[in-house]
């Protein structure tokens, strides 16, 4: 599997390598509702917008997680808690059983 996993970073970074390479010439990107305009080549500027929705991805992601996190924070913290008990329980000594008495049969 680790085999598997190099290959294919490496096949990508060929890739993005050629990409790279093959895309150089500059462009002008400006952002509309400010005077702000950058020139780059064209692969540093699809590279930062991949980089850039990868991230913002990556806190929606983490953001929508939030409610399972939480509960699995609660999960744990009742396991730890049950845990705790189950082994004060077992520490304690046994209860003595109730004796009982033999009962006679009733006459009639």
């Amino acid at each position: 599997m680790k085999l598997v996993s190099w290959i294919a970073g490496a096949l990508t970074a060929l890739v993005l390598v050629l990409f790279a390479l093959s895309n150089r010439s500059a462009v002008t990107l400006g952002f509309a509702p400010f005077p702000v305009s950058l020139e780059l080549p064209l692969y540093a500027a699809v590279f930062a917008s991949l980089v850039l929705g990868f991230v913002a991805g990556g806190i929606v992601a983490w953001v929508s997680g939030r409610k399972s996190r939480r509960r699995a924070r609660q999960a744990e913290a009742e396991a730890r808690r049950l845990k705790e008990a189950l082994a004060e329980a077992r520490r304690q000594p046994p209860a003595p059983a109730p004796l009982r008495l033999p009962t006679l049969p009733r006459a009639s």
